[in-house]
C-alpha cells in the first residue's frame, strides 16, 4: 500500500522539472541554432509529464501506446548518442558519458508502460491504484524492474557525488566552467574607464608585440550584462541574465536529473 500523499508529492516534483525543463528550452532557444544538449531537455519535458500521468491518474495525457512509441525513439535517440561517444571514450562512457543516464531513463520508461498490467494501463496509470485501499499495480518481468532501479539509484548516487565532490565536474557530463585569461579579465576591468593598466600590459601573450586590444568604455565581454556607473549593471540585463544562467547551469540538469531517477527507482520499486 502507497499513500496517495506521496505519489501527488512525486506528481507535483515531476511537474516542476518539466516546468524548468521547458524553461530551459525557451532560454536555450535550440531552433536558432544555438548550442546545447536541447534533446535532454525534451527527455526530461517528456518524461516528466508522462511520470506525473502514471503517478496520478487525473494528470495523464496521452494513451499509453503513444507514450510507447514516445520513450522508443527516445531510447533509440540516445542509443545512438552512446553509441558515438563510446567510439572515442570506450567503456568510460558508461560512468562518465553525458548520454548514458538518459538512456537508461528512456528505457526504463519505455519498460515501465510496456510491462504495466492491462487493468493500470485502462485505467489511467499507477495514479488510479495509489491509495484508497487498492492495492499497486504491478510490472510484468519484476527482475528487469529491480535491475534498473538499481542501475537509476547507482546514477543518482553518481550525480550527487559529482555535486558535492570537488573535482568530479570533467567531461560533457558537468561542464566545467570557462576560465578567463588573466590578462583578457584586467583588460576588461579597466576598460571601462578607457585606460588599460601596465599588469594588463605585462600579462599579454608572447607573440602579440607587447600590445593589448583596449575596448570602448562600457564594453563587456560575451554573456555579461552592460555594466552602469556603480558597477552593478545597467537596466534588468543583470537579473534576466543572471536568471539564465542559472537556469542553464550544469548543477540544475544534475538536479532534474536526480529527481527524475529518485521518483522513477521509487515507481519501478513499488510495482515489483
Amino acid at each position: 500500500m502507497t499513500p496517495s500523499w506521496i505519489l501527488d508529492i512525486l506528481a507535483a516534483v515531476m511537474l516542476l522539472v518539466a516546468a524548468v525543463s521547458a524553461g530551459r528550452l525557451l532560454v536555450s532557444r535550440p531552433w536558432a541554432g544555438s548550442a546545447g544538449d536541447a534533446d535532454i531537455d525534451v527527455a526530461h519535458l517528456l518524461m516528466g509529464i508522462a511520470m506525473a500521468g502514471m503517478l496520478v491518474a487525473s494528470l495523464s495525457t496521452l494513451p499509453n501506446d503513444v507514450w510507447d512509441v514516445i520513450f522508443a525513439v527516445l531510447t533509440g535517440w540516445f542509443g545512438w548518442r552512446v553509441y558515438r561517444e563510446s567510439r572515442g571514450e570506450g567503456a568510460r562512457v558508461l560512468a562518465d558519458g553525458c548520454h548514458m543516464p538518459h538512456l537508461v531513463h528512456s528505457a526504463a520508461m519505455l519498460y515501465m508502460f510496456v510491462a504495466i498490467g492491462a487493468p493500470a494501463a485502462a485505467g489511467g496509470g499507477m495514479g488510479a491504484m495509489g491509495g484508497g485501499g487498492s492495492a499497486m499495480q504491478t510490472l510484468e518481468a519484476p527482475v528487469v524492474a529491480f535491475i534498473f532501479a538499481l542501475w537509476l539509484i547507482g546514477y543518482v548516487v553518481l550525480d550527487l557525488d559529482r555535486l558535492t565532490g570537488p573535482g568530479h565536474a570533467r567531461g560533457s557530463y558537468f561542464a566545467p566552467p570557462a576560465v578567463v585569461p588573466a590578462h583578457a579579465a584586467l583588460v576588461g576591468a579597466t576598460a571601462g574607464s578607457g585606460a588599460v593598466g601596465l599588469a594588463a600590459a605585462s600579462a599579454a601573450p608572447a607573440g602579440s608585440g607587447g600590445s593589448v586590444a583596449t575596448a570602448p568604455a562600457g564594453a563587456t565581454g560575451p554573456g555579461q550584462p552592460a555594466a552602469g556607473g556603480d558597477g552593478t549593471g545597467a537596466g534588468s540585463g543583470v537579473p534576466a541574465d543572471s536568471a539564465r544562467t542559472i537556469l542553464l547551469g550544469p548543477k540544475v540538469a544534475a538536479g532534474c536529473r536526480i529527481a527524475m531517477g529518485v521518483t522513477m527507482a521509487f515507481m519501478l520499486i513499488i510495482m515489483i
